[in-house]
């Protein structure tokens, strides 16, 4: 008696477990799910700290390193920027390129996160996801009075090998940071190669975040 109660308390654990890993899977296989995730965690972390950013602006960055960096495929929003160019560069290239990028994208979205201070944060609704492998997520800050939102959207690619849901791009009213860098950055490539991009994106990356007046 005491044998079969012990097989049905223990069939009963690995049922729950089993729905709660289910649940895990289902969030983070759910781009809406990671976006609230990865939203309310950096806007709340903002907020908490905006004595120490006015204080000092570039810790905006720690925190977009923190709480954003993580959701972000840089190597593939790298190479979105090389378009063309990417198959006439070695590994090695690539590697220096995705690194100083990726230090770009993070000023980048801190910088542009010196607009938020603590208005209110909208996130789309969830919709369904279907088989669709590419999904645009919009998020608009609140402003006072009569101000329009601020207009963000997050690009999210499903990648094709693991399942895994990343951002690879950001649009700030419209306009994209991986095609505007792509059009301004081709000359570049182009002329002088992709070490010459990757020292100016770098020095780029390097510039110290100023808060919005």
């Amino acid at each position: 008696m005491l044998k079969q109660q012990m097989t049905q308390w223990i069939t009963k654990i690995m049922v729950i477990l089993t729905a709660l890993f289910s649940l895990n899977v289902m969030a983070a296989d759910n781009p809406y799910v990671l976006m609230q995730k990865a939203s309310e965690k950096l806007f709340a972390d903002i907020q908490a700290n905006q004595a120490k950013i006015k204080q000092d602006p570039n810790y905006l960055r720690t925190i977009v390193r923190q709480d954003l960096l993580p959701y972000v495929h840089i190597n593939y929003a790298g190479s979105l920027v090389l378009g063309s160019y990417f198959k006439s560069t070695t590994p090695e290239q690539r590697e220096k390129f995705f690194q100083a990028f990726g230090n770009f994208i993070e000023q980048t979205y801190a910088q542009v996160l010196t607009m938020y201070s603590d208005q209110k944060i909208e996130i789309e609704k969830e919709k369904p996801v279907g088989d669709k492998t590419i999904v645009s997520i919009r998020v608009n800050i609140i402003q006072s009075g009569n101000q329009p939102p601020i207009k963000l959207d997050f690009k999210w690619r499903k990648n094709s090998r693991t399942g895994e849901w990343q951002a690879y791009d950001m649009a700030a009213e419209g306009v994209s940071m991986v095609v505007t860098k792509q059009n301004e950055w081709s000359g570049i490539l182009r002329q002088q190669g992709i070490e010459a991009l990757t020292a100016q994106i770098q020095q780029s990356a390097n510039a110290p975040i100023t808060l919005s007046k």
